[in-house]
């Protein structure tokens, strides 16, 4: 029996409401004509505790249903589209069945979950359709080729946001959407070390007030850092102003940027100083310069193989998509109106990339999505990254947490610090 059909059986009703008290379904489809719809089905047992049958039928609720579409618009098979709240036939005061689309039911929390932890891998990663349901994968190297263009705003010097975060670290904020959809922007982020020395993490355009904020800050740029293999547009166009800069990032990148190199202008074959690879992601180190003021860890187990950085001297971390922080308002700021308009996936996406509240949407997504793979290996690079002493935290994707970044990251992760309860 199709499984729209059972969930409607009578029998199967009127078990759960004896035994449960009530029941809530939704089944969606679309009809002959392509429109979709969805039903949800609430049926709830209140003053009599006898068990009755339910008199109603699939037949039954398809007849009536049917009624609230226009001629030519009727349903091809099992249940009619649901447009408003209707009364059941059902002779008990006691039951109660109604169609309604802005109140979903567990299954209609559970069919938009699917479709969300789908847009979420292909935002975040850039190797899945954004077509929710589809199964097809697209090599991340061949789909990038020639496309970076696409990514970067025509404009970049009028919608930059340049920000001191404190006199030694600045951020370089770009609206950015992935797959010209799903507004995540972007972020570079400068630091001074203090030996004077500059490193640029997950480098954006060099505009002219890119040049004029590195002037102001003095030194010279000797550490270009690909935070993962997906931020890396502008290795070559800043490796071209600073060629005797080291060019660090995980293992996989040289490769990708190798072929990407084919077919992209912007894209070069410059060689990394410093590869992190899984194997020794312990052991590996930048050089004294570098590792004086800086801790970091290789988070192997996520897709994008993730390299986050610690600031000593002030306490801020730097990371790219081990976790977003959306609305990004800041990357939007300077936007026309037009460009921060939001459809259904991009919606979707930025509520479970909130950090807001109890924040269950990115909590179940990082369980249950990004760390699956390897969720041992995950949690132990959530360890040691907690382990930090840190109070601002940088994401490359929404807003800058300054003074709260260790306890928002600790809340986040708590299921991988402390077992999912």
């Amino acid at each position: 029996m199709p499984r729209s059909k059972a969930l409607l059986k009578p029998a199967y009703l009127s078990h759960q409401i004896a035994s449960g008290g009530a029941i809530s379904r939704q089944i969606t489809g679309s009809s002959h004509v392509g429109r979709s719809w969805s039903i949800n089905i609430q049926a709830v047992k209140t003053h009599q505790p006898q068990t009755r049958r339910l008199h109603s039928t699939p037949q039954t609720a398809l007849h009536n249903l049917s009624k609230q579409l226009p001629r030519g618009q009727q349903p091809n098979t099992r249940v009619a589209p649901a447009q408003q709240t209707a009364t059941s036939p059902f002779k008990s005061p006691a039951r109660q069945y109604a169609t309604n689309r802005s109140r979903p039911g567990p299954l209609g929390t559970a069919f938009l979950l699917f479709p969300a932890a789908a847009i979420g891998i292909g935002v975040v990663t850039g190797y899945v359709s954004l077509n929710p349901f589809s199964t097809t994968t697209k090599d991340s190297s061949s789909q990038a080729a020639g496309m970076s263009s696409k990514l970067i705003p025509a404009n970049p010097a009028d919608v930059m946001v340049i920000r001191n975060i404190t006199p030694n670290v600045v951020t370089f904020s770009v609206p950015f959407k992935r797959f010209g959809t799903i507004p995540v922007g972007g972020r570079g982020t400068v630091v001074k070390l203090t030996s004077g020395a500059l490193a640029v993490f997950s480098p954006v355009a060099m505009t002219d007030d890119v040049k004029a904020k590195l002037a102001e800050l003095g030194g010279t740029v000797k550490y270009i850092i690909a935070p993962d293999i997906e931020h890396h547009i502008f290795i070559t166009e800043w490796h071209q102003a600073y060629p005797e800069a080291k060019i660090i990032g995980p293992e996989g990148l040289p490769e990708k940027r190798v072929k990407q190199s084919a077919n992209d202008p912007k894209i070069g074959k410059e060689e990394f100083a410093v590869v992190f690879t899984a194997k020794d992601k312990l052991n590996i180190k930048i050089d004294e310069e570098f590792d004086r003021d800086f801790l970091y860890e290789y988070v192997d187990s996520h897709a994008n193989k993730e390299l986050v950085f610690l600031y000593k001297p002030e306490k801020i971390m730097i990371e790219a998509d081990l976790m977003f922080n959306l609305p990004a308002d800041e990357q939007y700021s300077k936007c026309p109106e037009s460009e921060k308009k939001v459809g259904f996936p991009g919606k979707l996406f930025v509520n479970m990339q909130s950090t807001e509240g109890e924040a269950k949407g990115m909590k179940r997504f990082l369980w249950y999505v990004l760390s699956a793979r390897d969720r041992t290996g995950f949690n132990e690079s959530v360890k040691r990254i907690d382990a930090w002493d840190f109070e601002t935290l940088i994401p490359c994707h929404g807003e800058t947490l300054v003074g709260n970044g260790k306890e928002t990251f600790s809340r986040i992760f708590e299921w991988h610090l402390n077992g999912k309860k």
